[in-house]
């Protein structure tokens, strides 16, 4: 019988003994991740690996590629039936390939049992209701990170609280050669982290509560449209619409841009590197402080945040230690030692780590990452997080909605055309 805990039995017992199962002599797992844009974490990460590695007597290989890259590399290996043992998996993405994922819902129960429910975004990402399709581990919270001396500049020594306030700062800034920057491009996490909220903000969603009729085309969404447009025109650098996940951070770095939604790495890796300076030469990482999205007009803006679980492929011949390698990487020990390193980054995937003795040490910019992921709302809102609700997210329908009318598409035509293309999702 498979352990039900992560202390007592299976691979604990297994490192105790400092043997290995017989299954696992001949073992080669072959994990694929995105880079983590904490090198600390990943080093980390590398070293646990090893140390699993070297332990069990099995050859534990990370591959680590590019975010925007992980969804082809996925299709391909499904396709063909090979590749990865493991491969990490973004937002609700466990739910386009629920055919090809192992029940994990074992590794999923006991990790509650461990360490608390999980929160309500992962959740949604990685279980359909029957199964656990992935094992959740960790949340990338989204804040906006601002220059706190650039906004003293223009009068603002406190956060926006309004979608509107935050325009008026941004446009003032702009003026002054520093303009907001964000992204409406084909990019995996900074793209709907701040595009799906803002139609959330003003009241729209993608359909019902059952997902079953879209709901997109009307007067919410028709003004978070306009709100967008005349955010883009007025504070925002207008190149956004070809940036990256990285872009903003350079940007950022670089003293060409005042604000950004994204995860603290930009704070995290410029208090760590001591060649990022700001505009007067001095050190950056003093004049950076973070602020949830702005309040909307129904009030507190929802948050969407980058949820991130392993899943382990069917087609693997090597399953059975797979998923103890993932027991073993989703222990509190193995985890605490991770998150530490990742500073405040990634947060865990329960709420139990809002307890973590990490966050009293933290800077005080970096404490509201601590409990930013709860309440989020997960893709496909206010109908279930499906495989329609991600393959709308994979075919970038919200932010291109945005993005054609900051292009100059009316708000009524940008709203009508992605409700037809949901359409072609949800109701084909």
């Amino acid at each position: 019988m498979y352990r039900r805990t992560f202390l007592s039995t299976g691979v604990a017992g297994i490192l105790a003994a400092r043997r290995a199962p017989a299954f696992a002599q001949p073992t080669r797992l072959h994990l694929l991740y995105r880079v983590d844009f904490i090198p600390q974490g990943e080093v980390e990460l590398k070293r646990q690996l090893a140390e699993y590695g070297k332990q069990m007597k099995i050859d534990v290989a990370l591959e680590t590629i590019n975010e925007n890259d992980l969804q082809a590399r996925i299709t391909a290996a499904i396709q063909s039936g090979a590749g990865p043992d493991v491969i990490q998996m973004l937002h609700n993405w466990p739910q386009l390939y629920h055919n090809a994922l192992v029940d994990v819902s074992d590794l999923a129960e006991a990790k509650q049992k461990d360490q608390g429910a999980f929160y309500a975004q992962c959740e949604a990402a990685a279980q359909d209701g029957r199964r656990w399709l992935a094992l959740p581990h960790c949340i990338t919270p989204a804040l906006i990170a601002y220059r706190k001396s650039w906004f003293a500049d223009v009068g603002v020594t406190e956060a926006p609280k309004t979608l509107d306030e935050y325009r008026r700062i941004g446009a003032a800034l702009k003026r002054k050669g520093r303009p907001v920057g964000q992204t409406l491009g084909h990019t995996v996490n900074d793209a709907p982290t701040w595009s799906y909220p803002i139609t959330w903000s003003f009241g729209g969603a993608e359909t019902d509560g059952a997902g079953r009729r879209v709901i997109l085309d009307g007067k919410a969404t028709i003004e978070a449209v306009k709100w967008m447009t005349a955010f883009w025109r007025e504070a925002c650098d207008e190149g956004g619409l070809a940036w990256d996940d990285t872009t903003n951070n350079r940007a950022f770095h670089a003293n060409e841009i005042s604000a950004t939604l994204n995860g603290a790495s930009i704070y995290i890796v410029a208090k760590r590197r001591s060649d990022i300076k700001d505009d007067r030469g001095h050190p950056l990482w003093p004049d950076i402080g973070h602020f949830k999205i702005p309040d909307g007009p129904h009030g507190p803006t929802p948050s969407y945040h980058v949820v991130y679980s392993q899943a382990v492929m069917k087609y693997s011949k090597q399953t059975s230690a797979a998923r103890e390698l993932l027991t073993w990487l989703h222990s509190k020990e193995q985890f605490s030692r991770w998150l530490e390193l990742e500073g405040g980054y990634a947060i865990g995937a329960t709420a139990g780590w809002e307890k973590h003795a990490m966050w009293s040490r933290v800077d005080e910019p970096m404490r509201s990452f601590k409990t930013a992921a709860r309440g989020a709302r997960h893709l496909g809102w206010a109908g279930p997080s499906n495989a329609r609700a991600t393959q709308v997210y994979t075919k970038y329908i919200i932010t291109d909605m945005y993005a054609k009318a900051v292009q100059g598409l009316s708000a009524e035509d940008a709203v009508r055309w992605a409700d037809g293309e949901l359409k072609k999702v949800y109701e084909a």
